[in-house]
């Protein structure tokens, strides 16, 4: 041990502990500035005070961190064991002289990031108007023709067709193909919107996919098919998920139901309603018929009271309204049966030319895979486009290796129609 020298402390400057820590502190924050880091909570304390302070910790080492009450706008509970991401400064407390990390943003690692994206994409739009009920529009109460976008081959179609054919088997159904989930997903749906727009085909547009997790639905939260939601002219019902989920998609269309089985519900009337209403009408109105006679035979009734003579003519006159009433009432029972008849007929006719009873006897749909266009003619197709043909029961793709601009059936084909 060397011995001590006096005159040494007057060439070395001597500071205090607090500026040496001080000069640490901004030694520290100039060289890193603003960081993001992950790591998993540990002995996480939350003071009365508002403030919380824990720390953040990997397999190999742990820092202090301090989350202050102005910045702790927090979406979840931190506690130990939570993986999280933290935007954060470096520092070091002076009065103590600890190294920390002063946090100012704190999310949950993995599912936690697309539910603060989900928040803030949330936030914007709504700020933007797009969730405002006044631009909501009103769904048609007799759609002729419904368009669905959803995918071709997923449970969603088949419930969804299901419905529409024993509810309100009289609608024309247009479906568009589309993917669902993925990255190509949003970029899809959006098109599809677009195109069923374009076509101007469809009275209401059911925009639908079967339940999943919050990345397997995450399409329906992006910004693009709520944008196109919002600029189709057409009413968008969505029946994405189940009752649970809930997506940007669903604050953005006219009409949000829990499934895709629900949307179809809600898209159309129930035919079996609609003919109880029709008898319910025609047996009031015969009701009120027969009341209004009975009224103006009781009125006739009075009169004859008051009447001595001629009682001969009353009674003529009485005769005649009894085969008036019996004719009126004839009239009426056979224009209802009539009108009813007709309405029957009707239907039968309409279900008769539906797709979907195309689709029961053996026949299908063929559509172009990427535009979701009818094909009716190979004029409107090449070889080795891609087409998707929809049956009964699901769909298949296939592509056409040659063309053949005859219209006739083969004879093999003529015996399968017979």
């Amino acid at each position: 041990m060397h011995p001590f020298d006096p005159l040494s402390l007057e060439n070395s400057p001597i500071i205090s502990v607090r500026d040496l820590n001080r000069t640490t502190r901004q030694l520290l924050e100039d060289a890193y500035g603003s960081i993001w880091i992950q790591g998993e909570l540990s002995n996480v304390v939350k003071p009365r005070s508002g403030h919380l302070y824990f720390s953040l910790k990997d397999e190999f080492a742990q820092v202090r961190c301090a989350l202050f009450k102005n910045n702790s706008g927090l979406s979840f509970d931190p506690t130990d064991g939570l993986h999280v991401i933290a935007k954060a400064t470096v520092s070091l407390y002076e009065p103590r002289g600890d190294y920390q990390l002063i946090i100012s943003q704190l999310i949950v690692a993995g599912e936690g990031a697309l539910q603060q994206a989900f928040e803030k994409l949330k936030k914007k739009l709504d700020e933007a108007g797009l969730f405002d009920v006044k631009h909501k529009k009103p769904l048609p109460e007799y759609p002729k023709k419904i368009a669905v976008i959803t995918s071709s081959t997923g449970a969603a179609i088949r419930d969804i067709l299901t419905v529409l054919k024993r509810r309100y088997p009289i609608a024309e159904v247009c479906v568009y193909p589309t993917l669902v989930q993925g990255a190509e997903a949003a970029k899809n749906i959006a098109q599809a919107l677009s195109l069923a727009n374009k076509h101007a085909y469809c009275d209401v547009i059911i925009l639908a996919r079967g339940g999943g997790s919050l990345e397997d639905l995450w399409p329906f939260n992006e910004e693009k098919v709520a944008l196109a939601i919002a600029q189709s002219l057409i009413p968008v019902i969505s029946g994405v998920g189940h009752e649970p989920d809930v997506t940007i998609a669903d604050f953005v269309a006219d009409f949000r139901a829990a499934t895709p089985t629900a949307a179809a519900e809600h898209a159309t009337p129930n035919l079996a309603d609609i003919h109880k209403n029709i008898s319910s009408i025609l047996n009031r109105l015969v009701y009120l018929m027969q009341r209004q006679l009975r009224t103006h035979q009781q009125h006739v009734d009075l009169l004859s009271k008051r009447l001595q003579h001629p009682g001969q003519k009353i009674k003529l006159a009485q005769e005649k309204l009894l085969r008036l009433n019996k004719i009126l009432v004839n009239l009426m029972k056979n224009k209802l049966l009539f009108l009813n008849n007709k309405l029957a007929n009707t239907a039968r006719m309409l279900h008769a030319v539906s797709p979907l009873t195309t689709l029961d006897r053996g026949y299908v749909i063929v559509q172009e895979t990427h535009s979701g266009s009818i094909v009716s003619s190979t004029k409107s197709i090449d070889v080795g486009s891609e087409l998707t043909v929809i049956f009964k029961e699901g769909s298949a793709k296939t592509q056409v290796i040659s063309l053949c601009n005859s219209a006739l059936p083969t004879p093999q084909m003529q015996k399968n129609l017979e």
